[in-house]
């Protein structure tokens, strides 16, 4: 079998999805032939019908295809229903941002599609905001409907697994109001969510709660740790959020991040512009973004 992954790059002027098999990238509709769905959207809409098709060509897949480091890419879904985030879920990073009791479900917030970023984007770092840090996660990419009605294993409604960089503006968390966090204010900013390059279909991920996962900024180690040491797994994550909304096709979540951000170290860090940070998981790829 052909592992093969999904990302959208522009190609020609035109946003178009792309198949990475072997090494090399593909256009969707050179792999499908005539019919072939236009965007990543129309894939993860149909996805148990799509996820075969592909799988099985990629078995043939004929041609030299393109060097993946020559794409210019783009965000894999640019227009997903719903970016939702998952925060304080790893042991460590409760630690560090000294939090003293474990939660007892998933701390979720939403955010406006205007925070998807692609991979090699630059990222402008907001005159509003000064206190700017970095977030290593795995994403999740939904492939069917799964909600308060659904009983079923969760982890079946997942069409793939993706790299994210959840950035924050942690100027209000230093100066909360009184009425708490502003979550809006720390996470809604534009291109805040770097997400990408590559979606991998779950069929190729063993297991979601035990892959390796890194940040560098500048080349420099800052993040690294394992999703087996998130608080709340995968599954736990969807049966939550699916408890309260319908979880739609393309929907993108972040399941939280390790120890190692800026605002928790002492002396505290946080972006400048001329950063580069690195997001890798293992077995998904690295997401890579430079700040302005």
């Amino acid at each position: 079998m052909s592992d093969y992954k999904l990302g959208t790059a522009r190609i020609e002027g035109a946003a178009t999805p792309v198949v990475l098999v072997n090494g090399k990238a593909h256009t969707l509709a050179s792999v499908l032939g005539e019919g072939a769905p236009a965007t990543l959207e129309a894939v993860f809409a149909d996805w148990p019908r799509h996820e075969a098709e592909i799988a099985a060509a990629c078995e043939s897949i004929s041609g030299d295809g393109r060097d993946p480091e020559t794409l210019a890419f783009e965000t894999p879904i640019a227009n997903p229903r719903k970016l939702v985030c998952i925060g304080t879920n790893y042991h460590d990073h409760l630690e560090e941002m000294k939090v003293t009791h474990l939660p007892e479900f998933p701390y979720g917030f939403m955010r406006p599609q205007t925070c998807l970023a692609a991979h090699r984007e630059e990222i402008p770092l907001p005159e509003g905001a000064k206190m700017y840090d970095w977030e290593a996660e795995l994403g999740i990419v939904m492939g069917r409907r799964y909600g308060p009605s659904d009983k079923g294993d969760p982890l079946e409604a997942v069409a793939g697994y993706t790299v994210l960089n959840d950035l924050s503006a942690r100027d209000w968390i230093h100066n909360r109001p009184f009425v708490g966090i502003d979550w809006v204010m720390q996470k809604s900013w534009d291109k805040f969510q770097p997400t990408g390059p590559w979606i991998t279909p779950a069929r190729y991920v063993a297991d979601p709660g035990d892959l390796d996962i890194e940040l560098t900024v500048n080349g420099v180690v800052k993040q690294k740790s394992n999703t087996g040491r998130m608080i709340f797994s995968v599954a736990d994550i969807l049966r939550h959020l699916a408890g309260m909304m319908t979880l739609e096709p393309g929907d993108i979540i972040a399941t939280g991040t390790p120890a190692g951000v800026g605002f928790g170290r002492d002396p505290q860090e946080f972006l400048k512009p001329g950063d580069v940070t690195r997001v890798t998981v293992e077995g998904l790829g690295t997401l890579e973004n430079t700040f302005v």
